[in-house]
């Protein structure tokens, strides 16, 4: 029985061959162009304004009472959405040896609320026992119809290496977006698209539906169908695809989910979602009837979900300095074996350290374990996809139903500049780029029931590279990497 090894010859990889070398970065520069003008408005600008230093007292025993908290620039932004970021709030004494580090969380967690381009904290002080809090957003532009072209590979290099760049890979349609619907942080999106892959969905979330601004709602649904099926992997950890004529995969789905929050930095998620899918007879029958372990081709499940987050960083779209944590625990199916039932807990832990000089590091610790361990090949994703990926191995996937993760950087802010806009808008005045260089290390290990060239096996891969972070934390990584198996390439990431 196929499952994810199907004993085929290992395949030698090498990142960019000679002769599509010119072509492939020419479609890169192309891609990559288009990419950064549909998603740049998807993030915030980072912001280096720090509250204003009130040199009235020397006292570090002194406390001022907050009288009032004004706030100016949010046209849409309800004010209480403004407020609730607050870790001060009106009539709060605030010790004046703290009072700047405390205005300087309020500015950071307000602007990561990813509403604003800009966001000011300033006290006014009123007397030698009394303040007010003068609070200034920029507001973003809120709804963005996106022209938008997707890969059907994992990543550019894949796209490149594996398929040469092939145009008729691309999937394109419009992304519509509002970030800030009703004024209330609620965010409405419609996914149109055509191509390689179709897909059609909507989602609606609320982030607050009770008067004391703990509770919130997510509601969705959508359809998709693809044209190839990743139906196993090979003993050289390399993907193994179904395509026929037509769309051989089709998945529609509906979830729900409830969010408690009653802290700023902590929230909790509890969701349910319901998946029917379909795929090719010939997979299930024929190609891998260990992909679903069944003979039947189509499979009717429901994932609950509890998610846990915590975020105490300075800017959540590109951290330098803070920490953060989450934990996912799911339940697959209603079942406890057999079929696609499993159950899995996946921790992630990221801490931000600031050195003198501009120089940054971090490290990611993250995890996953599925139980029971046997598992159809479809329940195996581990590294390989989305962000649990060791850099240097990007062109394989490892399979497994137990990984850990480990990844540590150490970067230098090298420049940083601004460009003029061309033309006048109230949006934003200045484009910013600022360019980090960094090297780093990863490190990794996937148990699987089933042998590989890159199973139950101790992994790693490093290297150097350039993080370039522009308008809205839009940040693209140009990476020169290698790997344990003396492997190496230039590799690109957003």
């Amino acid at each position: 029985m196929i499952h994810s090894i199907t004993g085929l010859p290992i395949r030698k990889t090498i990142p960019f061959s000679n002769k599509y070398c010119f072509f492939s970065f020419l479609k890169i520069f192309s891609i990559l162009i288009l990419t950064i003008l549909t998603h740049t408005a998807i993030a915030q600008q980072i912001t280096t304004d720090s509250t204003s230093y009130i040199k009235n007292t020397t006292d570090t025993n002194a406390y001022f009472v907050v009288k009032n908290i004004y706030l100016s620039g949010n046209k849409k932004t309800k004010d209480f959405i403004i407020l609730r970021e607050m870790p001060v709030q009106k009539g709060d004494s605030i010790n004046a040896d703290n009072l700047n580090a405390q205005l300087e969380k309020a500015r950071e967690l307000i602007h990561n609320t990813t509403l604003f381009e800009k966001v000011t904290v300033l006290p006014v002080l009123l007397n030698p026992h009394e303040l007010d809090i003068l609070i200034t957003v920029n507001e973003k532009w809120y709804i963005y119809p996106i022209p938008t072209i997707e890969l059907a590979d994992r990543s550019f290099n894949e796209w490149i290496h594996t398929h040469n760049a092939d145009l008729e890979r691309l999937s394109y349609g419009i992304r519509f977006s509002h970030f800030n619907f009703s004024g209330k942080r609620d965010v409405l999106s419609l996914d149109l698209i055509n191509g390689f892959r179709r897909k059609i969905s909507i989602d609606y979330s609320l982030p607050y539906i009770n008067k004391a601004l703990t509770n919130g709602c997510k509601f969705g649904a959508g359809f998709s169908q693809t044209k190839e099926i990743p139906y196993a992997t090979d003993a050289g950890n390399k993907l193994l695809y179904y395509e026929n004529d037509g769309y051989e995969m089709n998945e529609w789905n509906v979830s729900a989910s409830y969010v408690f929050r009653k802290k700023i930095k902590k929230k909790e998620t509890f969701s349910v979602k319901f998946t029917h899918l379909n795929i090719s007879d010939s997979v299930s029958e024929k190609y891998n009837p260990g992909f679903f372990n069944s003979r039947t081709a189509t499979q009717e499940f429901v994932d609950l979900k509890y998610e846990l987050k915590y975020d105490d960083v300075d800017n959540i779209m590109y951290p330098l300095r803070g920490n953060s944590f989450s934990l996912l625990v799911n339940k697959r199916g209603l079942g406890f074996t057999g079929g696609l039932n499993f159950f899995s807990v996946m921790p992630a832990f990221n801490q931000y350290f600031t050195h003198p000089k501009n120089w940054y590091s971090s490290i990611r610790l993250s995890g996953e374990i599925k139980l029971p361990f046997t598992q159809p090949y479809y329940n195996t994703k581990a590294l390989g996809y989305e962000d649990n990926y060791i850099r240097g191995l990007e062109y394989f996937v490892i399979d497994g139903v137990a990984f850990g993760l480990g990844k540590f950087d150490l970067k230098k802010k090298i420049l940083h500049f601004e460009v003029p806009v061309i033309f006048k808008t109230n949006l934003v005045d200045k484009i910013p780029f600022t360019f980090y260089a960094k090297t780093y290390t990863d490190v990794g290990y996937v148990y699987n029931r089933f042998d590989s060239r890159l199973n139950n096996r101790f992994l790693y891969g490093g290297g150097f590279g350039i993080d370039i972070i522009t308008l809205y934390d839009f940040s693209i990584s140009i990476q020169y990497s290698f790997n344990q198996l003396g492997q190496k390439g230039l590799f690109l990431h957003r």
